[in-house]
């Protein structure tokens, strides 16, 4: 099952390069005020370019893939008597992190 964020990101960094692209192939013949103006549009969408590489590789690396899924589902299966490693690979797999006070805690799941 595909990540629609996933998806989403892959998406909007086609369309940043795209336009990257585009800006370039403008710059041939131009005279310094474009050229100004063209470096400025350029930086700000390569910044934009490089959060969307960043946050496309986190999102791939949390995807949790079919065979995790049966490997956990395994686990889970045998939870009552898995092991401490083992159960140690569920939690790694399933949670992003864990924000605790003495209060509450709170959980981010990868998925």
């Amino acid at each position: 099952m595909a990540n629609p964020k996933l998806t989403a990101a892959n998406v909007e960094l086609a369309q940043t390069e795209v336009e990257i692209e585009k800006l370039l192939d403008t710059l041939s013949g131009a005279n310094k005020t474009l050229l100004s103006y063209a470096n400025a549009k350029i930086e700000e969408l390569d910044k934009q370019r490089q959060e969307l590489i960043k946050r496309i590789a986190d999102m791939s690396a949390a995807t949790v893939t079919a065979d995790q899924i049966d490997l956990l589902s395994g686990y889970l299966d045998r939870w009552e008597t898995a092991t401490f490693d083992d159960r140690r690979i569920v939690a790694g797999t399933m949670i992003q992190r864990i924000n605790a006070t003495s209060e509450r805690y709170v959980i981010e799941w990868k998925f």
